[in-house]
């Protein structure tokens, strides 16, 4: 049993329409013609009394009587997937999906461990687990195409629902005979006498070092950038010199003793919190319930 059965065929063509941006395109995803999507759209403005779409020669825009009834129509949509999963798991938890999208720094190994560790009890629960930045991971979540988000996140955002927040304290990374090992905090200052690889311009970490450092009118020279944050770990295990990261991104190879990590001191640098995030209203279902207690379960372990 999966879609299309239970949610209306207007709203589905129109909610097509909405993440396409075009009526064509949309038919072309949904395997119809294009003049059944046009006539639903225009089925559903006559019965609302309203114009759902702004048409402009390169796409169609939701006006704002068109956003709200896409807020209902994803909300109808979720929920559908719920039901649905919730009578073909009646018997436990034998079957479903939950789509998991994070910051990269999650993405690499501490959600892959988890997802490993969820389905040796439940074995029938398939994942999708998507990397992207922080700012997608709540786009992601909001437009219904993800189910729980995970990010590092300075501000709220809006509909998203946090379900768990705990703070992000920076850390210096490095390899374990590096002479700054032992040190129970280091300054922006100190890091930029010895090699840096540092995230690229676009993640929170990095503008959060760049506003650091532009308080103290100083400026780092990093000696590698690179948005793949295995990569600047294992310049740091490598003795290439210093990195940066959260807690969690390193919990592994801090276990394993493959890499030390020190408490980056500078103020401002404690503004980052971890985020769990959902759509706010909606009622997840069973497994993605499931999977957020553990993942709200787990991430507190080691800060």
């Amino acid at each position: 049993m999966r879609r299309p059965l239970l949610q209306d065929t207007a709203l589905r063509y129109f909610l097509e329409v909405v993440r396409s941006g075009s009526a064509t395109v949309a038919s072309e995803r949904l395997h119809v013609a294009a003049s059944a999507v046009s006539r639903q759209i225009a089925a559903l403005e006559r019965t609302l009394g309203t114009t759902l779409f702004e048409r402009h020669p390169r796409g169609m825009v939701p006006t704002q009587a068109g956003e709200i009834l896409a807020a209902y129509a994803r909300r109808a949509s979720l929920e559908e997937d719920r039901a649905l999963e919730e009578i073909q798991a009646l018997q436990g938890m034998r079957m479903g999906l939950v789509r998991v999208v994070a910051s990269e720094a999650f993405a690499n190994v501490f959600l892959p461990q988890l997802i490993v560790r969820f389905r040796q009890s439940h074995p029938g629960i398939v994942f999708e687990l998507d990397a992207q930045p922080p700012a997608v991971v709540s786009a992601l979540v909001r437009a219904g195409d993800a189910d729980i988000g995970l990010r590092f996140s300075q501000a709220p955002e809006p509909d998203i629902e946090v379900q768990f927040s705990q703070p992000a304290p920076v850390l210096a990374l490095m390899h374990p005979g590096h002479a700054l090992a032992p040190a129970s905090g280091l300054g922006l200052r100190q890091m930029g006498e010895h090699p840096l690889a540092l995230p690229g311009p676009q993640t929170t970490l990095r503008q959060m070092i760049d506003a650091a450092c532009s308080r103290q009118q100083m400026r780092l020279q990093p000696a590698l950038v690179s948005n793949n944050m295995s990569t600047l770990h294992a310049f740091a295990m490598a003795g290439g010199g210093l990195s940066v990261s959260g807690s969690v991104a390193v919990r592994q190879l801090r276990a394993e003793g493959r890499i030390a990590a020190v408490p980056v001191t500078d103020a401002g640098l404690d503004l980052r919190t971890i985020e769990v995030q959902t759509l706010a209203g909606r009622t997840l279902p069973r497994a993605v319930q499931a999977f957020l207690d553990l993942l709200k379960q787990h991430l507190p372990e080691g800060g």
